[in-house]
């Protein structure tokens, strides 16, 4: 249930402190209450991968917590669907996951007209960003994980309200625009 609070900043920028549950422990940690399980699935296999074999499938239902404003959908605290494969390169991995899902809908009768499904790729994100603002993730890893994070803000922030961010790192208006 908590993580070390470094753990979230690291995947999402500082600002996202703003949006967890976080405090001091008597330990002098400080620490979360998770807002999400894939950050702790990938810490729990780094800390046993010699003692693993590939590819490892993970799912659960975990209880999760959010500090933001309450909108429909989103509660502070709620359950969360994760499924996590890792050991696998390609595509195979994400289809799995997909087929998963989609027949879990199709086992409640839920079908297209009552739920959509987003897809996310870090692999398209990274080619994306190369091709239209020129940034390599391999020649500049920082600036490529800052422009990664002002990108999943796109969800929450309009584009138009992150243009002077993106300038701070070196990507200019025309470019934002063509990459989203």
């Amino acid at each position: 249930v908590l993580e070390n609070e470094a753990l979230y900043i690291r995947k999402a920028g500082e600002e996202v402190t703003q949006q967890l549950y976080s405090f001091e422990d008597k330990g002098g940690r400080r620490v979360s209450l998770r807002p999400e399980m894939t950050p702790s699935v990938a810490r729990m296999v780094a800390a046993k991968r010699k003692g693993l074999s590939l590819p490892i499938k993970w799912y659960s239902i975990p209880q999760c917590w959010r500090y933001e404003r309450m909108t429909r959908g989103r509660r502070r605290e709620h359950y969360q669907w994760n499924m996590d494969i890792l050991g696998v390169d390609g595509v195979e991995a994400e289809a799995d996951l997909l087929a998963a899902v989609v027949h879990f809908f199709q086992s409640v009768h839920l079908g297209p007209d009552e739920v959509g499904i987003k897809l996310n790729s870090r692999k398209v994100l990274a080619s994306l960003i190369k091709r239209t603002a020129g940034v390599d993730f391999l020649e500049e890893p920082a600036r490529f994980t800052a422009a990664c994070v002002l990108v999943d803000k796109l969800d929450k922030v309009s584009v138009e309200a992150l243009y002077d961010d993106f300038a701070q790192i070196n990507i200019h208006k025309n470019q934002v625009d063509a990459l989203v």
